[in-house]
């Protein structure tokens, strides 16, 4: 019986989801009869996701409920969506804006007021519900641009006009992109205006332009709490977004019972300087620094807080530590030249699109970041057209200095040393520091490198580590439920908010130490559902599993007795093709790209085991050419033959000894590249599960080409590839996995 229920079950979902909606003509110039259209589509899509879990499922059926009417039913739906997005209150202001847009629509049929009248009340009834430290964040909720949103639904309704009838995949699109622009055209302009009725009732705010010793000039904003009267510690934070974000961070900070200061870096905001990503924070940050401390309002102790370029500029406040400052909180910083805007020396095409970002103007260029089509055309372009990487801004259109300086300085030079502390500068640095990342954080690297400095340098450091199942975003905000697919444990799900400002309370208040640090490593494990911790990161592993590459004529094995007759795999990587076909690995239920790799795999795990760490190798090669870029990627086949990414690398090989020097390769003299900058991930795997490993060359348009020669890459060109790169990986090559055995 339950199988022929769950077939009937499957038949009408997939009728529906291969079900065509009739879209009037009328609909192209009628908004009535278009609204009505919209209706009565989003009313029998809606039927798909009744019995959604999943967040993308909820917000897709809450979404397709406020257009067919079901208002009511939607405020339901809303509040399953963010239960379902994170735990506790995290994402209580999770989809605000159709909160509102709709709780707005049921007020006015159930009063029969103007809408006007009713948004009003609505937010009214639902911001008080919202604990402070959260009703801060509604602000971010209300920067969409409408007339973008009015371009892609215009452009979705164009398409229709082909037709009598669309796809139900189009459909939702069309009804999605119908309801953004109708909730912020409608609702946007009155909640700005509501919200900033309340921040003047609450706060004091200041911006001052102040001038630097080096003679700079950097935007200084303060927020207070008007009915404090009391000096209080100051949270400071470096922001080089500046924009509407700067609000929310100093608001923050008040609704935690601190003063909010954010500092805009130099030529944003009220600054006429030229804007130079990363060079000035050093000698900024104090000077701020020590205006703060001198303010009436300032009790004399300054901590900082901040993730991605924010958590970098603390790294670059304490080359020069202010007596005031007395803690940082760096969160997914952004190592400057180790992470960013190279990996491991590889420079990333994503660094152009970024540094138009936040220089195009005083704040930041929302649309051109955000038009993801035009920079994937860019770097697509340059990559099917073989011209040299310092090419890529004139193929854009818009030459760059930033872009090219950077490019000037692949090594790790002065350049990129006089940004942060280097070496026995991390022995100064002796206030207390909590660095939070995740595993899957783009910037994790740069976030374990100032870890690891710091404890090389500085005898046993106050500083602790939050790392676990979080991405970029997470790990400075808060955990999600659900990440890539992955339910994460219960107990990583966590507010990194109030931790850090738990943190603040306990350094800057004489608090109590939170609750999570109970040693100076705490790492999540994946798949225990709980919490380790360790006194060095060195002590998250005590064992280790070393695996030999094995060439196989079936599937290439990784095996831990080393061989015991010297043997390689030779793998050939065309530079010059560019129309290559995309090659995958298929593990069963799961596959993955496998474009100039080659992989290795285990034979079926026989216990449980803890992967806790960042693996190393050493790969014995020998190749035809001078250099090249490696990539290797970790990763988990289930025992239900789904797949699940562990850990990666990406490097040079003539960096991988130093990365202040190149040494070049010999060619076709056999070498020993040493990898050991992987990504650090915790995890158990479980017994009947395989690991595979995809050793590959890069060649990508999200990277520069090394095609070899020896020159700098940034100037070769595809003339340069010649010949293709040959590649001998000798069986004596192992790859290194950390092993935590309870």
């Amino acid at each position: 019986m339950k199988i022929k229920l769950l077939i009937i079950a499957l038949f009408f979902s997939n009728v529906l989801f291969s079900q065509k909606f009739y879209l009037s003509k009328n609909s192209i110039s009628d908004s009535l009869v278009l609204n009505q259209n919209i209706s009565n589509i989003a009313d029998k899509i809606s039927e798909k996701y009744k019995n959604a879990k999943r967040p993308d499922s909820l917000e897709k059926l809450f979404k397709l409920e406020i257009l067919a009417g079901n208002y009511k039913k939607s405020l339901s739906t809303i509040d399953a969506y963010k239960k379902a997005y994170a735990d506790s209150n995290s994402a209580c202001i999770k989809a605000i804006a159709f909160e509102f847009y709709s709780l707005a629509k049921e007020i006015e049929k159930n009063e029969k007021i103007t809408f006007s009248k009713a948004l009003n009340k609505a937010f009214e009834l639902k911001y008080a519900t919202l604990p402070e430290k959260y009703s801060f964040r509604i602000t971010d909720y209300f920067t969409e641009n409408i007339p973008d949103y009015r371009e892609k639904f215009q452009n979705s309704l164009d398409s229709s006009k082909k037709t009598d009838s669309i796809s139900s995949s189009f459909a939702i699109g069309l009804c999605l992109n119908y309801l953004n622009y109708k909730t912020y055209s409608t609702i946007q302009s009155q909640i700005i205006q509501l919200l900033d009725s309340k921040d003047k009732k609450k706060f004091i705010v200041e911006t001052h332009n102040l001038k630097t010793k080096s003679g700079g000039s950097v935007t200084v904003t303060v927020t207070r709490r008007k009915e404090s009267k009391q000096s209080l510690p100051v949270i400071l934070t470096n922001n080089i977004y500046a924009g509407k974000y700067d609000d929310a961070l100093r608001k923050r900070a008040v609704a935690y019972d601190y003063i909010g200061v954010v500092l805009n870096t130099r030529g944003k905001r009220t600054s006429n300087d030229i804007i130079e990503p990363f060079e000035h924070e050093a000698q900024d940050v104090y000077d701020a620094i020590d205006w703060i401390s001198k303010q009436p309002w300032c009790n004399g102790k300054v901590g900082m807080i901040g993730g991605s370029y924010l958590g970098f500029s603390q790294w670059g406040a304490v080359k020069k530590i202010h007596p005031a400052l007395k803690t940082i909180v760096p969160q997914v910083a952004v190592g400057i030249g180790i992470d960013f805007p190279k990996n491991n020396n590889v420079f990333m095409s994503y660094m152009l699109q970024w540094i138009s970002y936040v220089t195009n103007n005083k704040f930041t260029d929302e649309l051109d970041f955000n038009n993801y089509a035009k920079w994937d055309s860019i770097n697509t372009a340059w990559y099917k057209n073989g011209r040299s990487f310092r090419a890529l801004d004139s193929i854009s259109g818009k030459p760059n200095k930033i872009f090219q300086r950077w490019l000037d300085h692949p090594d790790y030079d002065e350049y990129w040393k006089n940004m942060i502390p280097y070496k026995t500068d991390f022995s100064k640095i002796n206030i207390p520091v909590l660095t939070t990342t995740g595993y899957y954080d783009a910037d994790q690297l740069g976030a374990l490198y100032y870890f690891k400095e710091h404890y090389k340098y500085n005898n046993n450091p106050n500083h602790y580590l939050v790392i676990g199942p979080y991405d970029h975003g997470g790990a400075q905000n808060f955990a999600t439920n659900i990440l890539r697919g992955y339910k994460i444990d219960e107990v990583a799900r966590i507010n990194i908010n109030d931790l850090a400002f738990s943190w603040f309370d306990y350094i800057l208040k004489d608090g109590k130490k939170p609750e999570l640090l109970k040693d100076k490593i705490n790492f999540q494990v994946m798949d225990t559902n709980e919490w380790y911790h360790a006194p060095t990161i060195e002590k998250t592993h005590n064992s280790s599993l070393t695996l030999y590459l094995k060439k196989d004529l079936n599937s290439n094995r990784l095996i831990k007795e080393k061989p015991k007759t010297t043997d390689f795999i030779t793998q050939i990587v065309d530079f010059k093709n560019r129309e290559e076909k995309d090659v995958y690995f298929n593990a069963g239920k799961d596959s993955i790209r496998i474009n100039n790799s080659i992989v290795y795999q285990t034979d079926i795990l026989d216990k449980d085991v803890i992967i806790s760490g960042a693996f190393t190798a050493r790969l014995k090669t020998a190749i035809n050419k001078k250099d090249m870029d490696i990539t290797i990627n970790l990763l988990q086949i289930k025992p239900d033959k789904t797949m699940f990414y562990l850990s990666d690398y990406l490097g040079r090989a003539s960096y991988t000894k130093s990365n202040e020097q190149r040494q070049l390769l010999k060619p076709n003299e056999i070498e020993i590249i040493p990898i050991d900058n992987s990504t650090f991930v915790s995890k158990k795997i479980s017994k009947g599960s395989k690991l595979i490993v995809i050793l590959g060359i890069n060649k990508s348009p999200d990277y520069q080409i090394n095609y070899g020669t020896g020159k700098d890459v940034s100037e070769e060109t595809i003339a340069d590839a010649k010949e293709p790169l040959e590649i001998k990986w000798y069986n004596d090559s192992y790859i290194e996995i950390p092993i935590l055995e309870e």
